[in-house]
């Protein structure tokens, strides 16, 4: 009936020769060339078993990703606008008949409030999350936030690109989000298995699953240039979910030359009476995560994988070697939230779900570059056309680190200049001169050139 073989996908879980430990060798070794899997090879190595083979996995994962994106990692700020929700799903806690939830909308205003407190603490992306409520999530009112957030400037700062996680909409729809500049349009289906969604989506549009698997089919033929697909982990087989996920993204790069944007792996966490979420027998142990996180680097190396910071900070550290490239950082999930939490008034009965790592984004950037990795807000690809096919094409062939690298050690000088704390200076240069000690001599002059503008007091210096 879809694209989606569930009897495949099943038929491989349980394809006991794919457990061979020689031929999952094989499959990693192909894996290093950064070149995919298919997804038979996929599920052989979801099917990893041995301490020895998880080493390698691992050590796969994480090289892959050094030579597609090297050393960086996005940050990036989602912002709740609403939890009131017409749905009524038995594992999200924003379920219509939820009476333990707060419920807040937050208007223009607010909104706008909200993103003056992210671009001071120095956040350059911004997620914009609508919700599954009609009244917030129609396409004329997202353009007027996006429109009110673009106007916005606070000596020079700014946020530079704007993303959308929204309710599917129709080709005609998208067209006019497409027309308000936002960068990538994001959208989870929760779960790929039929049966298990129709349980959890038990009435309204929602409960349509063919709408919402097509809808980055619709954003892509509506001229949206980037899309990004997520799946809810925890509530089916998570090799399962991984491979339906994976065959999702083989049918959009099949069907339009470009796979996903990014892909999301967040897992389910229990909150504030969520039956489903309480009683499901596939929970995602710390070591299946990370084993599904390198597979989905290897299988698709040219996507950006996202880690939400509901996972602990501990975990997240650990995620970064495995292939994870972009992070959200200093989140909050309910609606207000970024102004309460300055304001020590922080109601965790508003919240969609609880965060695992609550730290700010200077303590988190700080930690990244001791890691040896380099936080980056570039968005250098969003003004410059360097988006859908062209972004992929850069990324398949290698070459997308000699701008992308560039740019990112520009934002990362101009966070530095601008809002970071003092005892991340030591190692930000650490970092910075690792990254400029790796790129040839005619790069280093433009780099200087760049970081001088920087110094100046110049914003938004990319190439």
């Amino acid at each position: 009936m879809f694209f989606i073989n569930e009897n495949y996908i099943n038929s491989l879980i349980e394809d006991e020769s794919l457990q061979n430990e020689d031929l999952q060798r094989y499959i990693l070794r192909k894996a290093g060339e950064a070149g995919g899997l298919t997804l038979k090879e996929s599920a052989s190595l979801l099917n990893i078993s041995s301490p020895e083979l998880y080493d390698d996995l691992f050590t796969t994962a994480r090289s892959v990703k050094e030579k597609i994106y090297g050393s960086r990692i996005i940050l990036f700020a989602p912002l709740h606008i609403t939890n009131v929700c017409v749905n009524n799903c038995p594992s999200c806690v924003l379920r219509r008949d939820n009476p333990r939830l707060k419920r807040k909308s937050l208007t223009v205003k607010e909104i706008v409030e909200e993103v003056r407190y992210l671009i001071l603490a120095g956040q350059r992306i911004l997620l914009l999350i609508t919700g599954e409520n009609p009244e917030k999530a129609t396409v004329p009112y997202i353009g007027k936030i996006i429109s009110k957030i673009s106007e916005l400037s606070i000596n020079g700062n700014s946020i530079r690109r704007v993303d959308v996680n929204s309710l599917p909409l129709g080709i005609e729809e998208f067209r006019e989000l497409k027309n308000f500049g936002i960068g990538l349009y994001q959208c989870f289906l929760e779960t790929y298995e039929y049966n298990t969604y129709l349980q959890i989506h038990p009435h309204g549009q929602l409960r349509d699953y063919g709408w919402r698997l097509y809808a980055m089919e619709r954003a892509l033929q509506a001229g949206i240039d980037d899309v990004g697909i997520g799946s809810v982990f925890g509530l089916t087989d998570y090799r399962f979910e991984t491979l339906a996920l994976l065959s999702h993204a083989f049918d959009l790069d099949m069907k339009y030359g470009i796979g996903p944007h990014t892909v999301s792996i967040p897992r389910i966490k229990p909150i504030l009476n969520m039956p489903a979420a309480l009683s499901s027998p596939c929970g995602v142990d710390d070591l299946s995560l990370k084993k599904l996180a390198a597979v989905i680097r290897l299988a698709i190396p040219y996507t950006g994988i996202v880690l939400s910071d509901r996972e602990s900070a501990e975990l997240r550290r650990e995620l970064l070697a495995l292939g994870i490239s972009q992070i959200s950082a200093g989140r909050r999930t309910s609606p207000a939230d970024y102004k309460e939490s300055r304001e020590s008034l922080n109601d965790y009965e508003l919240e969609q779900f609880h965060n695992g790592d609550n730290r700010h984004l200077d303590e988190v950037v700080r930690e990244i570059t001791l890691l040896g990795y380099l936080p980056s807000f570039c968005t250098a690809c969003y003004r410059t056309q360097r988006t859908g096919n062209k972004f992929m094409e850069l990324t398949r062939s290698g070459d997308m680190g000699k701008t992308c690298t560039l740019n990112a050690i520009v934002t990362f000088k101009d966070y530095l200049n601008n809002f970071a704390s003092g005892d991340i200076i030591k190692p930000a240069g650490n970092i910075l001169r690792k990254e400029l000690n790796k790129i040839d001599v005619a790069t280093g002059k433009k780099a200087e050139e760049m970081i001088g503008k920087v110094i100046a007091g110049e914003r938004d210096v990319y190439l």
